[in-house]
C-alpha cells in the first residue's frame, strides 16, 4: 500500500485532489477531522492546549472556541504561540493517523492519502511513500478561504501571511498540481500521477 502525504496552502483545493483521487478507490485521512475528534471533550490534547494558551480558548461548556484560539495563534507577532500550537496537536494527530494507517494497510487499497496542510512541519513527509502538494494563485486562495470560513478579506490575508510561500511546497514534493479554478485541469493530472506511481492503470 502507497502512502501519498498531500499538502499545500490553505485553498488550494486539496480536498478536491482527494475527491478525485477517491474516484480511483482511494481513501484518504483528513487530518483536520482527525485533529477535530481528538478535541471532543474529554480529549487530552484540548486540556494541553488549555494548560499552553488559557481558560480563554475555551467554550462556556468545555469545547475549544476556534475563533479564540485563532485569533491568538495566528495574529501578526504570536510565532511562538503559533510553533507551540503545532507541537502540541501534531504529537496526537499524527499517533491516531499511524493507527489508521495500520488499520487500512490490512486491506485491498492500493493507496491511502494522508491530507495534511503541515506534513513537512509536522515531519510526517517521513512516514510518506510519495508527497503531492496542491497549489494555487494567492487571490483564488483568498477568495475560498473567505468563503470557506466565513472571514473579512483581512482574517484571510492573516491567515495566508502565516503560511509557508509556494516555493516551499514546490522544493519538497515528489509531484505538484495546481488548481486555479476549472476541475479538468488537476483532474487529468492526478490521473496520469497515479497512473506513473503505479497505483492506476490506464
Amino acid at each position: 500500500m502507497l502512502t501519498i502525504g498531500l499538502t499545500g496552502p490553505s485553498g488550494a483545493g486539496k480536498g478536491l485532489v482527494a475527491s478525485l483521487c477517491a474516484g480511483y478507490g482511494i481513501p484518504s485521512i483528513d487530518t483536520d477531522a482527525v485533529y477535530h475528534q481528538l478535541l471532543i471533550p474529554p480529549s487530552a490534547c484540548l486540556d494541553e492546549l488549555a494548560a499552553r494558551f488559557g481558560s480563554g480558548i475555551l467554550c462556556p461548556d468545555g469545547t475549544l472556541n476556534r475563533k479564540a484560539l485563532a485569533h491568538r495563534v495566528f495574529s501578526a507577532g504570536n510565532e511562538s504561540d503559533h510553533e507551540d500550537l503545532n507541537r502540541i496537536t501534531h504529537r496526537y494527530v499524527l499517533d491516531r493517523v499511524r493507527v489508521m494507517l495500520r488499520d487500512f494497510s490490512s486491506g485491498t487499497c492500493p493507496a491511502v492519502l494522508v491530507d495534511a496542510p503541515l506534513l513537512f512541519e509536522s515531519g510526517f513527509d517521513r512516514d510518506c511513500d510519495k508527497v503531492l502538494a496542491v497549489l494555487a494563485e494567492p487571490d483564488i486562495r483568498l477568495s475560498r478561504i473567505m468563503a470557506r470560513d466565513a472571514l473579512t478579506r483581512e482574517q484571510a490575508r492573516e491567515r495566508m501571511r502565516a503560511q509557508k510561500p509556494d516555493s516551499f511546497y514546490i522544493r519538497r514534493a515528489d509531484a505538484v498540481i495546481y488548481n486555479n479554478g476549472s476541475p479538468e485541469e488537476p483532474a487529468a493530472a492526478v490521473r496520469a500521477l497515479l497512473s506513473r506511481w503505479g497505483v492506476v492503470r490506464l
